[in-house]
């Protein structure tokens, strides 16, 4: 035995010898590992390295001698760690163990079907392979093996095979473990026990997909997948998934040119080898959309028809050439299109106006990003380390489920104390068992400024802070006086690399300030340009505003729905009475008023990066290979040609290099100029103050086409009070309507958890779109009536 000194933590080694080669590990680390790291491998079904030991299966039974004693038996080695003086022999030594394994093999084999060539599972399952390499090599077992009914759907995504389960307990104890969601479990005992789930609560958890890819057999299948493809008929490629900030690694297989799966991959510094079913399930919109495969320009009649690509790209050109124009590109685009955007505008357009943020934004933010979040490094080991982590403005479980996980691990394995300033409980503050400061919407600076932290504290902020005047910069005050760190966890893949990409008024790529005339003139020189633009642009609610006043006459449009952005109605407006050039996937409320509309490549269409909330960079291969579709940066690059303003990015690799090669500014920041603390409205009777949040699972178009995937969409409800619902004479499930002199939304009501004077609806779900039907955000006044 024998310690070492790593960064001042002390780590005890035992040294054991695995058939008959001595191999050094940390204490406290189980056989099965110890003998990994000989490269042996003994053959299980219920372990895994991220899921407690259970010992479930018994497939890796091995030979164990301390101290010169044997075990009286065989024992399983996913359960038992090394000591000093340890001597254990697997399959490869013992007959004894191989013998043990054979039978457990048998007796696992004595009912399970042998289905392979029709299972979902066959050609890539433990069990067939392990069948084979160390199970017997025929069956003396007969007679007639047990059936069930099935499939049997545990949720609309997932379906269960009970005929194949080997009862090794890995969904339930992930689920129970790493996701909370202890929808599924193991029911009767014996030979009568079989996975199930609760009467009337399907298996409705964000992370369920997990349990099919663990899944050591195929008794649990996908959906969306099941009786698709073999594995050996898939070209896998590694992706990066697009849903939100987390950056989850992925692996997109694909057959004939057509995406048929997705799953986690392993990157133990990020997920782990976990995702959440958006990720996994929500990529039927490269297909299932109205794809847009041609250009389309408007004709003299008003109407959009198709045209060729020196057609559109000559018309895009002369509705742009002189005018004053701006551009706003969404949060989903790469990092790699966004640097394209970023440098379209400044050379191409002369402009500074350029906005990616397509949703509620503030000045208060735009000066938050550029002070404490562009060229940051707050990360997933930071997390880790920490003892407080503090929730603002931020639902991680809808918002950025992986950092929900990383935070529950977190709590379950070292207690991690979490904080939330809120309106609203959620399900994510249960589970994380969190203080729940309670507030009314609007008045979260105040909370925010009373939080007691330390210098091992995270604050986790979330974009919806830009709805409370004063928070950003209250978030910012305690950092500076306690020492926290601030990580900034946008909802969308693309936000922050098109941060670092200068696709916001204020900065240039790599942070640096629009202002700065040594930041000019170093990225003018790596342009190849003699100045750009010093003044700072408008932010995305002021380019409109300039659209509809006539200030701007021209807007280049990338991946942006009308209806993400506040006012949606007027923003709409205001694009009809300009020059509208939209580069998008498929149609949309702005290439219904565009002038000329550009398709572009979706993200398994082509390759890229994101920049996880992190900094993360989050690289993607091409997955459709035969794909004729463009990249947003090549369709830029010829239009500016076509403009006679190159900014010679003809490519992905291209974009990629030259950005990279910028890095970033080591001189002086944009300062965030404090913001006072915004306070609640008042109320009275049946008005109310409005909170919302868009959920993970909702009406979002990346998520069309997925009808299993929306089946476990959390329940849309309008959330009050018991004095509110009192008042005026509603209990859960009867109807409410939520109004304003836009208009009114009636959904069932849920009564818990809530500031007396609020109401929380989801900002884009079914029957409850805040931001259309409403036309209203976060604090603003509705009134709320029993239907």
């Amino acid at each position: 035995m024998t310690t070492t000194q790593d960064s001042a933590v002390t780590v005890e080694m035992i040294t054991v010898v695995i058939d008959g080669f001595e191999v050094s590990v940390p204490k406290g680390t189980l056989i099965i590992r110890a003998a990994e790291k000989l490269g042996i491998q003994i053959p299980r079904f219920c372990d895994h390295p991220l899921l407690d030991p259970v010992g479930a299966c018994r497939q890796c039974l091995v030979d164990v001698e301390i101290n010169g004693r044997a075990f009286p038996k065989p024992q399983a080695s996913c359960t038992i760690p090394v000591e000093p003086n340890m001597i254990v022999k697997t399959q490869l030594t013992s007959p004894v163990a191989d013998k043990a394994q054979k039978g457990v093999m048998e007796l696992l084999l004595g009912n399970h079907p042998l289905d392979c060539p029709v299972c979902d599972k066959g050609g890539e399952c433990p069990l067939q392979n392990q069948a084979m390499s160390n199970g017997r090599a025929d069956a003396r077992l007969d007679g007639y093996k047990r059936t069930f009914e099935k499939p049997i759907n545990i949720s609309s995504s997932v379906l269960l095979d009970r005929e194949r389960c080997v009862l090794c307990a890995r969904c339930t104890r992930f689920s129970a473990q790493i996701a909370s969601d202890p929808f599924i479990t193991l029911n009767e005992r014996g030979a009568l026990q079989q996975v199930g789930i609760y009467e009337n609560d399907p298996f409705k958890s964000y992370f369920s997909g997990n349990t099919v890819q663990i899944c050591p057999v195929g008794a649990l299948t996908g959906a969306s997948y099941r009786f698709r493809a073999r594995p050996f008929d898939l070209v896998s490629t590694p992706s990066a998934c697009e849903h939100c900030a987390s950056g989850c690694d992925m692996r997109t297989d694909v057959r004939r040119g057509k995406t048929l799966r997705r799953l986690a991959g392993d990157d133990p510094s990020v997920n782990e080898e976990w995702n959440c079913d958006k990720g996994r399930w929500a990529f039927k919109y490269v297909t299932a959309l109205d794809r847009l495969t041609h250009p389309l320009v408007r004709n003299s009649a008003g109407e959009l028809v198709q045209a060729s690509w020196p057609e559109a790209l000559a018309a895009a050109a002369a509705g742009l050439k002189g005018k004053r124009a701006a551009v706003l590109t969404g949060g989903r685009v790469t990092t790699e299109d966004a640097y394209g955007y970023s440098k379209f505008a400044r050379l191409a357009l002369g402009t500074n106006d350029i906005d990616y943020r397509a949703r509620v934004t503030s000045d208060e933010e735009r000066d938050f990003l550029a002070a404490h979040v562009a060229g940051s490094s707050t990360t997933y080991r930071d997390i880790d380390s920490a003892d407080h982590v503090a929730l603002i403005a931020f639902e991680p479980e809808e918002e950025s489920p992986i950092v929900f996980l990383r935070l529950n691990k977190n709590f379950k394995k070292r207690g991690l104390k979490v904080s939330a300033v809120a309106t609203k409980g959620s399900i994510a503050m249960d589970k994380l068992k969190a203080d729940f400061i309670k507030v009314a919407p609007g008045a979260e600076s105040s909370a925010v400024a009373g939080l007691a932290l330390t210098a091992k504290s995270i604050i986790l902020v979330g974009e919806r802070a830009s709805e409370s005047a004063g928070l950003f910069s209250a978030v910012a005050a305690l950092s500076a006086k306690t020492g926290a760190k601030i990580a900034y966890i946008p909802r969308r893949a693309g936000e922050r690399g098109a941060l670092e990409a200068g696709a916001l008024g204020t900065v240039l790529p790599g942070g640096r300030p629009v202002t700065d005339a040594a930041a000019r003139v170093d990225i003018a020189a790596a342009w190849g340009v003699d100045s750009l633009p010093a003044t700072p642009g408008r932010t995305s609610t002021e380019i409109i505003d300039a659209l509809a006043s006539g200030d701007l006459d021209a807007v280049v449009v990338g991946g942006v729905d009308a209806h993400d952005l506040p006012h949606s109605r007027a923003a709409l407006d205001a694009l009809k009475k300009s020059f509208v050039v939209s580069l998008e996937i498929a149609p949309s409320s702005v290439t219904a008023v565009a002038d000329v509309v550009l398709p572009v490549a979706a993200i398994t269409e082509k390759s890229g990066s994101f920049l996880n909330w992190e900094g993360r960079a989050r690289a993607f291969d091409s997955a459709v290979a035969d794909s004729h579709n463009r990249s947003d940066v090549r369709i830029l690059s010829m239009l500016a040609d076509a403009l006679g303003n190159p900014i010679s990015l003809g490519t992905v690799t291209s974009s990629a290099r030259e950005f990279n090669q910028l890095g970033s500014w080591d001189g002086a920041r944009v300062q965030l100029a404090p913001v006072a603390a915004g306070t609640a409205k008042s109320v009275s009777g049946n008005d109310a103050l409005l909170s919302s949040w868009r959920r993970l699972l909702d009406m979002g178009s990346l998520q069309k086409g997925e009808d299993n995937l929306a089946g476990t969409r959390r329940p849309t409800v309008a959330v009050i009070s018991p004095k509110r619902a009192e008042s005026i004479g509603v209990a859960t499930g009867q109807q409410v309507r939520v109004s304003n002199a836009h208009g009114s939304i009636t959904i069932p009501v849920l009564v818990e958890d809530i500031h007396e004077d609020a109401v929380w609806i989801p900002r884009n779900s079914f029957a409850s779109q805040a931001l259309v039907a409403l036309d209203a955000v976060h604090g603003d006044v509705v009134t709320v009536v029993k239907a």
